[in-house]
């Protein structure tokens, strides 16, 4: 099993050309069930700096992330697809079925291509 660290901090990385952030996770460490941000807007004031400079003022809120596989392996079939709803997604199954139809096009475009 592996253990989990207090020492480790998961460190937010993107590659340079994709969206998409990733963690690297050590070989001895668990993936990270919950990450917290920091999200900060400028709030359009300013406040003196050190040296008397102007320095943005920033709200700050501290946000959750949760691994989603998390969820699906804890909650029922109807709560998990609740807290899909809440975040805009659509319930597993009929999102199943959509995709299960657009990778069964793909494969039919890709097999009329070759003809």
């Amino acid at each position: 099993m592996k253990k989990v660290s207090q020492q480790w901090v998961p460190e937010i990385m993107y590659e340079e050309n994709s969206m998409i952030p990733f963690i690297e996770v050590p070989d001895d460490q668990e993936d990270p069930k919950v990450l917290f941000i920091m999200i900060n807007r400028k709030t359009g004031e300013y406040e003196p700096g050190f040296e008397g400079e102007e320095v943005p003022v920033y709200e700050m809120d501290l946000r959750q992330f949760v691994d989603m596989k998390i969820l699906k392996q804890r909650l029922s079939e109807t709560e998990y697809d609740k807290v899909r709803t809440i975040l805009g997604f659509e319930p597993l199954k009929s999102a199943r079925e959509k995709g299960r139809n657009i990778l069964l096009n793909v494969k039919e475009n890709v097999e009329n291509s070759k003809k």
